[in-house]
């Protein structure tokens, strides 16, 4: 019954052990890491290398020293030697915030002993990195919301009343515009029309002339032979001495002129005496006078008879 019952516990023993992970019959080595804070580390968490698990955190309590960092220990089998300079990273396990250890190996000839101490760092849970990634994205969607509010204020501007009825007047007006230029470009077209045939009368009358004077090129020659003759002409005649004459001609008539402004001649006295010129004024009178009574009495002039004396 003895022996039983110390098998019995033995079997118990190991039992409880394996169920925490520990392998009583397995070779374990036992090594510590010191760490700031341990934030979802619980004990039996596993301890991982290079993705396998090798063995698990055995205990967790505060350093000796009091100055609140945090020892781990950790228990792994010896199945490969773990370099004194690896490194223990406190990594995230799951989304859930869980913790594990993994041993990044180091490349030192010389491998830990149980009861030796590695150096530890913190990487950031997942649940961090996945916080970290969507805060960005947060962010930006935030940012999206505030610019889709704008569209929805603007787009609930532009379907106000007014502003349709502002819209409806610009469309109205733009249609306005293009009918304008559509008749524009309608007269445009006219008048680019008209101008070409225009041109094209031009050209032809042009094309005539130059056919004209083609034709009457040797009349044109004639013509051109009669003016130099005229114009050596003009160069051989006595220009001066008739320039001369018509100068003499002038003063000739300047000096009448002068007589007359001064009364002398004939013409001169009569333009100029005042009282030659009323005698004869008063003579034709008189005379006019007497013309009209000789034809009202003119047995006053005349003795006529018919038998005679």
């Amino acid at each position: 019954m003895g022996i039983l019952g110390a098998i019995t516990l033995l079997i118990f023993i190991w039992g409880i052990n394996y169920l925490k992970g520990r392998d009583l019959f397995a070779r374990q080595l036992t090594f510590f890491v010191v760490y700031e804070q341990v934030n979802g580390l619980i004990e039996s968490h596993p301890v991982t290398i290079n993705g396998v698990k090798m063995g698990q955190v055995d205990r967790i309590f505060f350093h000796p020293d009091r100055s609140g960092r945090v020892v781990v220990e950790c228990m792994v089998t010896r199945e490969i030697d773990i370099p004194d300079n690896s490194i223990a990273k406190l990594a995230g396990a799951d989304l859930l915030g869980g913790r594990e250890i993994v041993i990044s190996r180091g490349d030192s000839p010389t491998p830990i002993s149980s009861g030796d101490t590695l150096s530890g760092t913190v990487q950031a849970t997942l649940q961090e990195e996945v916080s970290r990634q969507i805060l960005p994205l947060t962010k930006q969607t935030e940012n999206i919301l505030v610019q889709l509010d704008t569209v929805l204020e603007v787009i609930l501007f532009v379907l106000s009343e007014e502003t349709q009825k502002d819209i409806t007047g610009s469309i109205s007006s733009i249609r306005d515009i293009l009918a304008n230029l559509e008749k524009t470009s309608e007269t445009v077209d006219d008048t680019i029309e008209e101008q070409a045939r225009r041109l094209a009368s031009i050209m032809e009358n042009a094309e005539s002339i130059s056919a004209n004077l083609r034709n009457n090129n040797e009349a044109i020659s004639r013509t051109l032979g009669n003016f130099a003759d005229i114009s050596d002409s003009l160069a051989t005649a006595d220009i001066a001495r008739t320039m001369n004459d018509a100068g003499k001609t002038l003063q000739s008539f300047s000096e009448i002129m002068e007589k007359i402004e001064k009364g002398e001649g004939s013409m001169g006295m009569l333009l100029n005496d005042d009282e030659l010129y009323k005698n004869l004024e008063s003579s034709s009178k008189q005379l006019d006078l007497l013309l009209e009574d000789m034809k009202k009495n003119p047995r006053n002039y005349f003795n006529i008879s018919v038998f005679g004396r």
